[in-house]
């Protein structure tokens, strides 16, 4: 087996690497002047079976792309797999036509990563709004592996909690919250919102009471931050006595970190399924563990 890392992946394929003691293949990549992309792999793959790790995360197009050109490359070069790990998968949010014309995105993009040549396919969360598995759209094997009980992990280690609680900010992150929930033997709920009146809406925890009591707020992933920061301030508001905000993807546009904080959190971390400045968490054994077992 050979291990590759795109542009995104090159970090993480080395710490997956290490996690199945082999060496990363190496691969040149760069620009021709007109902005075209040129791409050769360094070593004979003819007879492997090659994993690819690239994050489809911040310049999406453009490491989508990138990929296509690695797979097919390396399934014309005579692997005889092409493994993709994708921890970070982009378009997996636009799964369905919510308005009329609009491009089912996720569709068109496992269409063509099947096209290029990958043979099985390994995400991380994969964040999705109506399909329960990855299974359902891709005719390949895809795996939807969770980093929930990995950042669990981190946290109990990390922090003294006192009376935990794990809460999930809305009812599409109970799974998240109850994985995570059993890691630390805690107790979880998620918030819902209740209408009052015509124009007055009350969010609350569905269940439990979190006054004097430390959170732990889960979800899969933290874009601008929006439904963490407002999760964070009717939690404080509610009487949590710390707050501690984990993610698997932290992607962090327009300020959304230095905002968490303002909001109350007292930690956020994330793991390095996108890189920044709070991925103290590495999915690197949980994608070994999962090619092993493939």
């Amino acid at each position: 087996m050979k291990i590759v890392g795109g542009s995104s992946g090159r970090a993480l394929a080395t710490l997956v690497a290490r996690e199945l003691d082999l060496k990363v293949s190496g691969v040149e990549i760069k620009r021709f002047p007109d902005g075209e992309k040129y791409l050769r792999v360094d070593e004979d793959l003819a007879g492997q079976d090659v994993v690819i790790v690239q994050s489809i995360n911040h310049e999406p197009d453009e490491l989508l792309f990138e990929y296509f050109l690695l797979c097919d490359t390396i399934k014309d070069l005579g692997a005889s797999k092409v493994i993709a790990v994708l921890p970070y998968f982009a378009y997996a949010r636009q799964d369905s036509r919510f308005n009329p014309g609009e491009a089912v995105s996720f569709k068109t993009v496992t269409k063509l990563i099947e096209y290029v040549g990958t043979t099985e396919l390994f995400s991380v969360d994969m964040h999705q709004h109506r399909i329960e598995r990855p299974a359902d759209v891709f005719r390949i094997p895809a795996h939807n592996l969770t980093a929930a009980p990995l950042l669990a992990e981190y946290v109990k280690a990390k922090t003294s909690l006192e009376k935990p609680i794990v809460i999930g900010p809305d009812e599409e992150s109970e799974q998240w919250a109850s994985t995570a929930a059993k890691v630390i033997g805690a107790d979880h709920d998620v918030l819902e919102k209740k209408r009052l009146g015509a124009e007055k809406v009350e969010i609350t925890t569905r269940r439990l009471d979190v006054r004097g009591r430390d959170v732990l707020l889960i979800d899969d992933i933290i874009s601008t931050g929006g439904t963490i920061i407002e999760a964070s301030r009717i939690l404080k508001s509610q009487g949590a006595r710390r707050l501690i905000v984990a993610c698997t993807h932290p992607i962090l546009a327009q300020n959304a970190l230095a905002r968490i904080y303002e909001s109350g959190a007292e930690i956020v971390v994330g793991t390095d399924t996108v890189p920044s400045p709070v991925s103290f968490v590495s999915v690197a054994p949980l994608i070994a563990d999962a090619i092993r077992r493939a």
